[in-house]
C-alpha cells in the first residue's frame, strides 16, 4: 500500500506519447475493447436472432441480406473498432489522412458486395435457364458501373481531382464505343431481346427466309437449329430491326381444306357433303369446326371450301390433324360414292 502511495498516477496518467496523454490513451484503448464487445455481440447474438426471424417470413430479401452482412470479415469490424479508437485521439495530420482513405476503401468495398448481393437477387427472381446469358450480361454491365463509381469516390476522398478523370474517361468511351458499335449494338440488342422477350430459348421462329427453333441467346449472336438439323448463327441486331414469325406464341392455327368433286355427283350427296366434314372435324380432339360450304364451280370440278382451327400451337399434331382429315374425308366420300375430281376435259368431233 505504501508503494502505491508513492506513485505520482497524476504524472503518470499526464505523461504524453505521439501527442496523447497516457490518460487519454488509457480511454481510447477502453473505447477499442467496447467497440469490439459491442460487434461481437451483434454478429454473434443479434445477427444469429435476426436470421432465425428471418426464416419466418416468406421473403427471401431478409435472408438475404442478412447473409451479406455475416460474410462480412472479423478483420473489416476490427478495423472499424481500430479507427473510432484512433479517431478520438490526436493524430498527425497524414497518418489521418492515410487512416481515413483505408477505412473509405473497405466501407465502399464493402458497400461494393452488398450491391452486387442485391443485384444477384434481384435477377434470381426473374432469371431462368433459357434467359441466363443476357442475364449475365446484365449483370456484368452493372457490376462494371459499381466498381467504377466506387473507385472515382475512393479517388475523390483521396483529394484527386476526378473531373478531368472522368472527362478522360468520357472520351476514351466515346473513342471505344465507335470502334466496337457492331458488337455494342449486339450487346444492347441482346438487352432488348431479354426485356422485350419477342422470343425464347425453344420457340420456334421465322427471319426472313430462316426458321428454326431457338437454341442459344448469347451477347452478340442467336443459335437456332435449323428444321434441316444445321445451326444458324444470327445477330441480335439483326434480330431486332426484321419481321419476326414466333410460332411458339401461336394458340391456335387456322386451317383452310379445298377439295373438288365431279360435276356428275347428285344434288341430294352435294348438299351432304358440308355436314360429313363437319362430323369428321368434330370428333378429332382440339379441333374447332368453323364453317364448311359450297365455294363455286370449277372448269371440271364443283368446288368445297371448308375452314377449322386447331387450338395447339405443335407443329407435329397439326400435320396429323390435316393427315387424319383427309384420310376421313376421302373413307367417308368411298362410302357415299362421291368422286373426288380432276382436270378433265370433253372433246365434241364434228362429222
Amino acid at each position: 500500500m505504501n508503494f502505491l502511495n508513492t506513485i505520482d498516477f497524476e504524472t503518470i496518467l499526464a505523461k504524453e506519447f505521439f501527442g496523447n496523454s497516457v490518460e487519454k490513451l488509457l480511454w481510447a484503448l477502453v473505447v477499442f475493447i467496447w467497440v469490439w464487445v459491442a460487434v461481437y455481440i451483434f454478429r454473434k447474438i443479434v445477427l444469429r436472432k435476426l436470421e432465425v426471424m428471418a426464416e419466418k417470413t416468406e421473403t427471401r430479401f431478409d435472408n438475404r441480406v442478412i447473409k451479406v452482412i455475416q460474410s462480412i470479415s472479423g478483420f473489416f469490424w476490427g478495423f472499424v473498432a481500430f479507427y473510432i479508437t484512433f479517431k478520438s485521439l490526436n493524430l498527425n495530420g497524414d497518418f489521418e489522412k492515410i487512416l481515413n482513405a483505408v477505412f473509405t476503401f473497405f466501407v465502399i468495398f464493402e458497400i461494393g458486395k452488398l450491391a452486387q448481393e442485391l443485384i444477384e437477387f434481384s435477377f434470381e427472381r426473374f432469371s431462368a435457364k433459357k434467359d441466363a446469358t443476357a442475364l449475365n450480361g446484365i449483370k456484368l454491365v452493372l457490376k462494371i458501373g459499381i466498381w467504377i463509381m466506387g473507385g472515382l469516390l475512393i479517388l475523390s476522398n483521396l483529394g484527386i481531382n476526378i473531373t478531368a478523370l472522368s472527362a478522360s474517361l468520357g472520351i476514351g468511351g466515346i473513342a471505344i464505343a465507335l470502334a466496337a458499335q457492331n458488337v455494342l449494338g449486339d450487346l444492347f440488342a441482346s438487352f432488348t431481346i431479354y426485356f422485350d422477350k419477342p422470343f425464347k430459348v425453344g420457340d420456334y421462329i421465322q427471319a426472313g427466309e430462316d426458321g428454326g427453333t431457338v437454341e442459344k441467346i448469347g451477347l452478340k449472336t442467336t443459335r437456332i437449329k435449323s428444321l434441316f438439323g444445321e445451326e444458324l448463327v444470327m445477330s441480335n441486331k439483326e434480330l431486332t430491326e426484321i419481321r419476326l414469325h414466333n410460332f411458339k406464341k401461336l394458340k391456335k392455327r387456322r386451317i383452310e381444306l379445298e377439295f373438288g368433286v365431279t360435276y356428275s355427283t347428285p344434288s341430294q350427296k352435294l348438299e351432304k357433303i358440308p355436314k360429313i366434314v363437319q362430323e369428321i372435324i368434330e370428333k378429332i380432339e382440339l379441333c374447332e369446326f368453323a364453317r364448311s360450304n359450297f365455294k363455286e364451280f370449277g372448269d371440271s370440278s364443283l368446288n368445297f371450301k371448308t375452314i377449322y382451327f386447331i387450338n395447339s400451337n405443335e407443329w407435329d399434331y397439326f400435320a396429323e390433324v390435316q393427315q387424319t382429315v383427309g384420310f376421313e374425308v376421302l373413307k367417308a366420300f368411298e362410302k357415299e360414292k362421291i368422286d373426288m375430281a380432276f382436270p378433265t376435259r370433253t372433246v365434241y368431233l364434228e362429222k
